[in-house]
């Protein structure tokens, strides 16, 4: 479970609910129903109707990717592996790595490298694993729009709502107390509607992205991987070039350790 998701969430609950009461505010005017229909019913409604149905399909997949750890393999594990891969590859040529595609758990990784044991070239390679990391960055884009456009529909209804609420509260005011309470209830949407909006979907559209660009840069150093190794590029070169990929910090660390691992 992916808990970072679930603590802000709960966080930004308890900030707007403390915020309440220190503003004098009771808990108990959030007992809306009428600005709850407006805001997730309509947002719901505006989603439905700006995207196609094979897209909103995906939305129950979706919230298992934000909920979920992502599961993807270590950097520091794979370019190793790829060094070892290629010290395999210039002693006993590449068809030797064919033994290690049915230990790959990696779908992309083991047609990839099931590619370079065939023989193709390093450009019909590259161009097929690149055609496919564009067609799930695609998709990602796609399913993180959903959100991102409900953050945008949900403040706006929360207006909406407020409007309404408003009309309703004008229509009579012969008695002032119950005006006071009555434009009070109509900001509740509009409460609604931002904290949904900038505290939910587009925080939930940021994420999405951010793990797919984790998941991209991940493929990415794959293929570099597979046509280094088709190129018979030494294991120390290999090394050097992925590590590029991993943060300064942890690039150091490994390339300090792949030395020592050496020497030894």
């Amino acid at each position: 479970m992916d808990k970072t998701s679930i603590f802000g969430i709960i966080l930004g609950i308890l900030a707007i609910g403390v915020g309440m009461v220190l503003k004098g505010v009771k808990l108990i005017a959030l007992a809306n129903p009428a600005a709850f229909l407006i805001i997730i019913a309509g947002t719901i409604a505006a989603v439905v109707i700006a995207f196609p149905s094979n897209e909103i399909k995906r939305v129950p997949k979706l919230f298992g990717i934000l909920f979920k750890e992502q599961k993807l393999p270590n950097s520091g594990d794979l370019i190793r592996m790829f060094s070892d891969w290629a010290q395999l590859a210039r002693k006993e040529g590449l068809l030797a790595l064919e033994a290690k595609t049915s230990d790959i758990d990696d779908e992309f990784l083991r047609n990839g490298l099931s590619l370079a044991v065939d023989g193709q070239s390093a450009d019909y390679i590259r161009d097929v694993l690149s055609e496919e990391v564009d067609a799930m960055e695609e998709r990602h884009l796609s399913g993180a729009a959903i959100f991102s456009q409900a953050g945008t529909y949900a403040p706006t209804l929360g207006v909406l709502g407020a409007v309404l609420g408003l009309i309703a509260a004008l229509s009579n005011m012969n008695d002032t107390n119950e005006l006071g309470r009555a434009i009070s209830a109509a900001f509740v949407a509009t409460l609604l509607g931002i904290f949904t909006g900038y505290v939910l979907w587009h925080p939930f559209a940021n994420k999405l992205k951010r793990k797919s660009k984790q998941e991209i840069r991940l493929k990415q150093m794959m293929i570099e991987g597979i046509l280094s190794i088709l190129e018979g590029e030494a294991p120390r070169i290999i090394e050097q070039k992925l590590s590029s990929y991993l943060p300064s910090s942890e690039r150091k660390k490994f390339l300090g350790e792949s030395v020592v691992n050496k020497d030894e």
